[in-house]
């Protein structure tokens, strides 16, 4: 909860806030629903104006610096920090009222301008502002006080405007848990989407100053003390992190970066092996595991698609001297591509992917605490995942495609978990991983002989007899390149056999 002192200023710590966007046209349906209808309402006009350098200082740093004008006051408030992944939002915040429209630093509580370098204080200047009609209720429960505010109007930079039509949960005081269960209840009955941009984000995205590309996972920076729950708690965030920042640029292209939908699944992969090693705490998967699998589901055939007409398809064109022989299999892959990105789209645009990330972040916020430490939980987690894939490799020359499938999930999940620690023993992890790397992704290039079949098998149906003539180039294609890349699985699995398992070594 964020204190109020006499003077009026909100002082840190976090804001915690829950952030859902929902259709215009549906704000009725959420004034009428029976958790708030019987609430009184307030109303009023909120405009802000966010400051910041030309070159965006402020906001490479995590801070947004703004002017609201409220009826007739005015307030200046600063945030920092970039979210902490997931459904729920943490941020610091500080508010302070101002005389009028210009900034007012001094009037800051010092912790909070120690956080704006002097340098730029000078170069501060209106960068885009926001306009939206904001409703609220005051949802009082036995244990917590929450805010529900329905936003709606627009973002402005200039000549650019972005649409604004969203529903904040702020817990002001008490359990999180309960936030969660309002969320939950109001999700259940009305079809909010994820929108994990701040206002401020969708700001800096009409200035050009945020510009929307793939983002790859970022590694969790752990302690050895801390508890192993902090410590999942930790990865699984940074993992949510991914899916989220990917997420807008995904949705917002007719034609999206192929990366964008890789990294989505990644960030599900990662989680998904974080969530296996729960059982080096003594707890169960979560209750959540079937629907965050169906979402996987979902991603899967625009991914493998991506990958036959962006990758598999150019290296066979370049083996031929008629490439155009190909032309009808790339055709009807090109629609099929075309059909597995609407559906993916559909997926991550539903209301049932934001029930998941609600049920997954409450899970996240209410976990109960660990008796191992992070260092006890990562030792067990990694040396049996290491045994997992040395159990199979010692076996490799006489695994069949099956069991090279199985090896091939076996390291990579054994990836995923080294990587989450890896920090720790930065140095020794390095070789470790590296070849683990070099061996995991061997292993998928051979798997990728097997999606393909079954990709060509759907070509085929779709097309006519010029797509069958070319499915058989492409199998031939294959099929010689399996045999070169089966001559080097063994010895890159000697190479990473050597490399010594880097949280053994202290």
């Amino acid at each position: 909860m964020a204190a109020v002192t006499a003077a009026g200023t909100k002082t840190s710590p976090a804001e915690t806030e829950i952030k859902l966007c929902l259709a215009p046209t549906l704000a009725r349906r959420l004034r009428r629903h029976p958790a708030i209808r019987q609430r009184p309402r307030t109303r009023a006009r909120l405009r802000s104006i966010y400051f910041d350098t030309g070159d965006a200082a402020l906001f490479q740093r995590g801070i947004a610096l703004r002017l609201r004008r409220v009826g007739r006051r005015w307030v200046q408030a600063i945030k920092a920090g970039r979210g902490s992944g997931g459904a729920q939002s943490e941020r610091i915040e500080w508010e302070t009222p101002v005389p009028g429209r210009r900034l007012t630093l001094d009037a800051l509580p010092s912790d909070a301008q120690a956080i704006i370098p002097p340098e730029v204080v000078a170069a501060l200047a209106p960068r885009f502002e926001t306009d939206v009609q904001r409703e609220t209720w005051q949802i009082e429960r036995a244990d917590a006080l929450i805010e529900i505010a329905l936003d709606q109007g627009e973002a402005r930079a200039g000549e650019r405007a972005m649409p604004i039509s969203e529903v904040e949960l702020e817990l002001k005081a008490g359990d999180v848990g309960t936030l969660f269960e309002l969320a939950e209840r109001l999700a259940a009955d009305l079809p909010f989407q994820l929108e994990p941009r701040s206002k401020a984000q969708r700001g800096y995205q009409l200035t050009g100053d945020l510009a929307l590309a793939p983002v790859k996972a970022d590694l969790p920076t752990l302690s050895l003390d801390q508890p192993a729950d902090a410590a999942f708690q930790r990865i699984a965030r940074s993992c949510l992190r991914q899916f989220e920042a990917n997420l807008p640029g995904f949705l917002a292209e007719a034609d999206p970066d192929p990366e964008y939908v890789h990294q989505m699944r990644v960030a599900l992969r990662r989680l998904r092996a974080a969530i296996g090693l729960l059982r080096f705490m003594g707890r169960p998967a979560p209750d959540w595991v079937g629907e965050l699998k169906w979402l996987m589901g979902e991603l899967a055939a625009a991914r493998d698609w991506d990958v036959f007409v962006t990758e598999t398809l150019p290296r066979v064109r370049a083996s031929l001297e008629q490439p155009e022989r190909l032309d009808g299999l790339l055709d009807a892959a090109t629609a099929l591509r075309h059909q597995a990105n609407i559906r993916a789209r559909t997926a991550v645009a539903s209301p049932r992917l934001t029930r998941l990330w609600l049920k997954l972040s409450r899970e996240l916020a209410t976990l109960p605490p660990a008796t191992l430490t992070a260092a006890e939980w990562s030792q067990a987690a990694l040396q049996w995942r290491y045994r997992q894939v040395t159990r199979l490799g010692r076996r490799l020359e006489t695994l069949d495609a099956t069991g090279r499938h199985a090896l091939r999930i076996a390291a990579k999940k054994l990836r995923y978990a080294a990587e989450f620690f890896a920090e720790r023993h930065l140095k020794p992890a390095r070789r470790f991983l590296r070849r683990l790397a070099t061996l995991q992704e061997a292993l998928g290039v051979l798997n990728d002989a097997a999606v393909t079949a079954r990709l060509l098998d759907e070509a085929k149906q779709a097309g006519g007899s010029a797509v069958w003539e070319a499915a058989g180039l492409v199998v031939g294609f294959l099929a010689c390149e399996q045999r070169h890349r089966l001559a080097r699985l063994g010895r890159l699995w000697k190479r990473f056999h050597k490399a010594p398992s880097y949280w053994a070594q202290g």
